[in-house]
Parts: structure tokens; C-alpha cells; sequence
């Protein structure tokens, strides 16, 4: 379907307005789908440099890991793994009917964790209804 163009100076009021109109709606999609792809490119990029990362991080952790040094079990380390401090401290209190805050940091430091803050996460775990305790400083898996 064509338009048929007409001289500006031969419109009513109403036609310009609604040809101004039309062209307004016409530059703000324009620029919606600029910043649209502008930021798709940059999602993109981002992404690359996360990959690209990631490689160089486990690279140097094979390298420490090869001179005996401990590496760091973060969650780029990890490969996006998702079984942090929580599921494992879940794990651990999985494996006995009970256990108390004790014996938790104990098996937690054995598998590596930061067991400074093992009280809050057992609150934690608690309110989420993942762990029970039956009695003070005793914990079960809900």
C-alpha cells in the first residue's frame, strides 16, 4: 500500500500533526531498537569475558594446584557450580541423625570451609526449613 505524499503546504493541521506524530513514533522506535542492539552486542561481550576468564582461572589454578598450593573454591573456580557453603553444610548434617555445632565445624573445616561464620549459616539453613534443631546447638536434617 503506498502513500500518496503531499506538499506540506497544501495539509490541514490535523494531517501535519499526525504526519508529525507518525514521525515521532518512528524516530523513538528507531532509537529503541539502537539501544536495544547496543546492548544485546554488550550482553554478548560480557559473556565472552566471563568465559574468557573463567579459562585463565582454572589455568592458574591447575598451575598452583601442580606447586601444592591450596585453590580457592570460588564459584568461577567451580566452573558455576552451585554446591556452596550451604549444600555442603547440609551434606555434612546429612550424614549422621544428629550432630552438634561442634562436630558440624569440625567436618566443615575438614572439607575446606570458612567455618567462622558456621552459626549464622545454621540459623540460615533453619529458617529456610532445610536443617531442624531438636535442641540447642543440635542440628538434623529437616
Amino acid at each position: 500500500m503506498t502513500e500518496i505524499i503531499k506538499n506540506p503546504l497544501e495539509m490541514s493541521a490535523q494531517e501535519l500533526y499526525a504526519l508529525a506524530k507518525k514521525r515521532e513514533e518512528q524516530e523513538v522506535a528507531a532509537k529503541e531498537e539502537a539501544v536495544r542492539e547496543q546492548r544485546q552486542a554488550l550482553r554478548e561481550q560480557r559473556r565472552e569475558l566471563v568465559r574468557r576468564h573463567r579459562k585463565e582461572l582454572a589455568a592458574l589454578d591447575r598451575e598452583i594446584g601442580k606447586l601444592g598450593g591450596k585453590v580457592s573454591k570460588t564459584r568461577a573456580s567451580r566452573g558455576g557450580d552451585d554446591a556452596g557453603p550451604s549444600q555442603v553444610i547440609c551434606e555434612i548434617v546429612a550424614s549422621e541423625p544428629e550432630m552438634s555445632i561442634g562436630e558440624i565445624r569440625e567436618r566443615a573445616a575438614a572439607a575446606g570451609l570458612n567455618v567462622k561464620n558456621i552459626s549464622q549459616t545454621l540459623g540460615y539453613l533453619k529458617k529456610q526449613g532445610r536443617l531442624d534443631s531438636p535442641r540447642r546447638g543440635v542440628y538434623r536434617v529437616d
